[in-house]
């Protein structure tokens, strides 16, 4: 069998951005919205500091405004409450997110319920999360969103599809499967404790991998034909010592049985914050009564 097609997750997060700018260009001209992104960064830690700029930067470039909030390692869980307190109130501010991790003595779960399910648009909020589970209008994590976006984008219709999402995570796996069935797959959530877990995947005709372990889904656990989806990114040792990122699917024997797979990077990683910047023009149409563009399923 010929390789599989590269599902280009970097070429379609830029024509997203994109739409995302145009959509925000129309917004500004006929009704004088500016969407707006307040992004949260409690403390130091060097990834999250890239995660943060990368999102400003890219907000800027759509159009919106980006509002950041860098707080020192010791503040409080009370000051950090009160902000998203203040930002839950501003009617300029149509997204929040406070970027994980945060230090240890503050209680994450707390912070992730403080804010605005309307202005969630990390999508994280157990009000968000039900509504995803029953239909509901609200925000699905963007992770998740990006996949479902290149799955659409790849295959057309998904409805029928067998898909298994090896990995039940609150951020990917669980809001994964909920967003298949919404597009009436038959999903199996598969996981460690999975028993024969490669014929769990042999046996499906899409499979999302999102569970952070190295190269663990082989080739010879593909399905010929099957359409793979790789969210995972770890940094492992290359040649002559140097890092590389793979992903959790090992790319080289999966190409050659896959119908389609996403490479890392360059796959799955830029959906994430083009879906970011999407969920928070969605936010500002809703929150103006102003119809809501359906950006990301064109095909």
């Amino acid at each position: 069998m010929s390789d599989a097609k590269i599902i280009d997750g970097k070429a379609f997060a830029a024509k997203l951005r994109g739409d995302i700018a145009a959509e925000v260009a129309k917004i500004k001209d006929a009704h004088g919205i500016t969407p707006g992104l307040a992004v949260i960064l409690v403390g130091e830690d060097p990834a999250s500091q890239v995660y943060v700029r990368n999102k400003g930067k890219q907000t800027i470039e759509c159009g919106m405004n980006s509002y950041e909030h860098k707080l020192s390692a010791d503040t409080s869980q009370e000051d950090l409450l009160a902000l998203i307190a203040k930002l839950n109130a501003d009617p300029n501010v149509h997204g929040i997110l406070c970027q994980l991790p945060v230090p240890k003595h503050i209680d994450d779960q707390a912070i992730l319920a403080a804010i605005d399910p309307a202005k969630d648009v990390d999508g994280f909020h157990v009000v968000n999360a039900g509504a995803l589970a029953t239909g509901g209008e609200g925000f699905a994590p963007c992770t998740p969103y990006g996949c479902l976006m290149l799955l659409k984008d790849t295959l057309g219709d998904l409805s029928g599809m067998r898909a298994v999402v090896v990995g039940r995570s609150n951020i990917v796996g669980k809001p994964m499967a909920q967003l298949l069935l919404k597009e009436s797959c038959t999903v199996t959530i598969a996981h460690s404790r999975t028993r024969d877990l490669p014929e769990e995947v042999r046996r499906a005709d899409i499979v999302v991998a999102a569970v952070g372990r190295p190269n663990m889904i082989k080739g010879d656990w593909i399905a010929p034909g099957a359409t793979v989806i790789d969210v995972g990114i770890n940094r492992i040792e290359g040649a002559e010592g140097k890092m590389k990122l793979v992903g959790d699917v090992e790319f080289e024997t999966a190409s050659k049985v896959a119908g389609a797979i996403t490479p890392v990077p360059g796959g799955v990683g830029p959906m994430t914050i083009a879906c970011l910047l999407n969920n928070t023009l969605i936010s500002a149409c809703r929150a103006n009564g102003l119809a809501v563009p359906n950006l990301g399923f064109d095909s």
